[in-house]
C-alpha cells in the first residue's frame, strides 16, 4: 500500500501547474553548477553553453523517481535530435553530484547522453521562479531514501542571447520533452541560412 501511495505521489508531480516561473521573453538567470554526464562531474555554465546555441534547461524533482526517470530517458533517446537542432540539454535537480553521477551514467535513464546538474540548495530553481518543496523521507525507485527537496518539473528553452523562448510545465514528462524539441527545432528553422 505504501508503494502504491508513493507511486501515486510521484506520478502526480509532472502534472502540477507551473507556479510563478519565468515566462517567454524574460531574461534567463545565469548560473554555473557542478554537473555530470556519463558519470563524470564537470562545471556547467549557462553563459558558456549559450555561446554554442540554444540551451534547454529542464528542472525535475529527483533522479530515480518515476516521472523523472521517464523524462531523462526521453531526453536521452532524443539527444541526437536536440544536437542536430543546435541545442545543449541539461537537467537540474536538488540531487547531490554523487547521486547524479550514477543517474547520468545509468543506461536506463540519462545513458551517458545528457548532462544533469546539482542545485542542492535550490537557488538556481528559485531564480527561475520555481517552487522548492521538502521531500525528505520518501524513497526513490531503487528503494533509496531521498534526502533533498523537490523542484517542480519545468523546462526552459533559452536562446543564445539569454532570453527564454518557452516555459514548459504542467505536462507529462514525455510531452515536456517533445514540446522542448519542437521549440528548439522551430528556433533553428527560423535562423537565417549561412
Amino acid at each position: 500500500m505504501k508503494r502504491l501511495l508513493l507511486a501515486t505521489l510521484f506520478a502526480s508531480i509532472p502534472v502540477l501547474p507551473v507556479w510563478a516561473a519565468l515566462k517567454e521573453g524574460d531574461a534567463a538567470p545565469d548560473f554555473a553548477i557542478q554537473a555530470s554526464v556519463a558519470g563524470k562531474a564537470f562545471h556547467f555554465s549557462l553563459k558558456e553553453a549559450e555561446k554554442k546555441g540554444t540551451v534547454v534547461v529542464y528542472f525535475y524533482p529527483s533522479a530515480y523517481t518515476s516521472g523523472c526517470n521517464i523524462q531523462a530517458h526521453t531526453f536521452a533517446i532524443n539527444s541526437d535530435k536536440f544536437a542536430a537542432a543546435g541545442a545543449t540539454v541539461i537537467g537540474v535537480s536538488l540531487d547531490s553530484i554523487a547521486r547524479l553521477n550514477e543517474f547520468s551514467a545509468d543506461p536506463d535513464y540519462c545513458a551517458g547522453k545528457i548532462a544533469v546538474g546539482s542545485d542542492t540548495d535550490g537557488k538556481v530553481a528559485k531564480s527561475y521562479g520555481l517552487r522548492v518543496t521538502q521531500a525528505a523521507g520518501h524513497k526513490d525507485s531503487r528503494g533509496v531514501e531521498i534526502d533533498h527537496g523537490f523542484t517542480e518539473r519545468t523546462t526552459f528553452v533559452i536562446t543564445p542571447d539569454g532570453k527564454i523562448a518557452a516555459t514548459l510545465g504542467g505536462m507529462t514528462p514525455t510531452d515536456n520533452v517533445e514540446n522542448a524539441l519542437k521549440t528548439v527545432q522551430k528556433i533553428n528553422a527560423a535562423k537565417p541560412a549561412k
